[in-house]
């Protein structure tokens, strides 16, 4: 039994609670963040183009876009075209008048052929990326050949088109496309890894172990859950499914689900790393 003299701590059980209190603190700073931010599921499409994209259907304006995501009950997507974010601050803005959180992005062409989404939060660093993959993509556009490549204002009026080869392949290796996109705190995925066209797997044979990715996507002919014990080679990489939607119709038709607090890249990026209670729901 306990006597009373004994409810008193000695100096030295004082400071071993007080080292084990002080290695506790990140984590109980981590549970009163989780405590304040409630954890909700957000169904996010992360892939999607406009009709700034040459093989885009024209009725994929950026209003027309938002519309269809609410409709189909997408929380958060992200208009990446072909080498370009030149319609996504419309896509923004329109986001938020519609109520649909909407990430700036790109579906960069590496000088490898393969595709790699660059996804941000804010327009200026997309924009910026925007200007380091124009500095590196040669060649024009040919509208009867590869299809117009419009950009279009709120009101679905055509404000101009873009005369580069937007559909082309750049001069900058997946390496550089990377390590870009992180400098500029954004996130990298390989796209469609399970596909033949533009897809790593198909064309390197392999995913580089020195390929800094933060995912890697797979289009919707392979179900999320399924991606990891049918797609060799990307069993070390977060995966995520996103439509690719090139028409109205295909917005939505499969998504990522993540848990965490707010529609936001930092808390997506803490999803993909499984930090917090952040995760991707399969």
């Amino acid at each position: 039994m306990c006597s009373g003299n004994n409810d008193r701590l000695s100096p030295q059980s004082s400071a071993l609670i007080s080292i084990s209190v002080k290695s506790s603190e990140v984590s109980i700073n981590e549970l009163l963040i989780m405590a304040k931010r409630p954890l909700k599921k957000f169904k996010a499409d992360l892939h999607i183009h406009s009709c700034l994209s040459p093989c885009g259907d024209w009725d994929m304006s950026p209003r027309r876009i938002i519309a269809k995501s609410r409709e189909v009950g997408l929380d958060l997507i992200a208009i990446c075209d072909h080498n370009t974010v030149e319609n996504a601050a419309v896509a923004m803005r329109e986001g938020v008048r519609q109520g649909v959180q909407v990430l700036p992005g790109m579906e960069v062409c590496s000088k490898e052929e393969v595709h790699i989404l660059a996804l941000f939060q804010d327009l200026d660093p997309a924009l910026e990326m925007q200007s380091s993959v124009y500095a590196k993509l040669p060649g024009q556009n040919k509208p009867e050949v590869f299809g117009c490549q419009v950009v279009a204002n709120e009101n679905d009026e055509v404000l101009g088109e873009n005369p580069r080869l937007l559909i082309g392949a750049t001069r900058l290796g997946l390496h550089d496309i990377v390590k870009k996109t992180h400098e500029l705190g954004g996130l990298s995925f390989c796209c469609h890894v399970d596909r033949p066209a533009y897809g790593i797997i198909n064309q390197l044979g392999f995913i580089p172990a020195d390929l800094a990715l933060d995912g890697v996507e797979v289009s919707r002919h392979v179900k999320l859950a399924d991606a990891h014990k049918t797609v060799a080679g990307i069993e070390k990489f977060s995966c995520i499914t996103n439509s690719d939607a090139h028409f109205l119709g295909d917005i939505g038709k499969v998504w990522t689900v993540f848990q965490m607090a707010e529609p936001t890249l930092a808390e997506i990026r803490k999803s993909l790393l499984q930090q917090e209670g952040r995760r991707i729901v399969v």
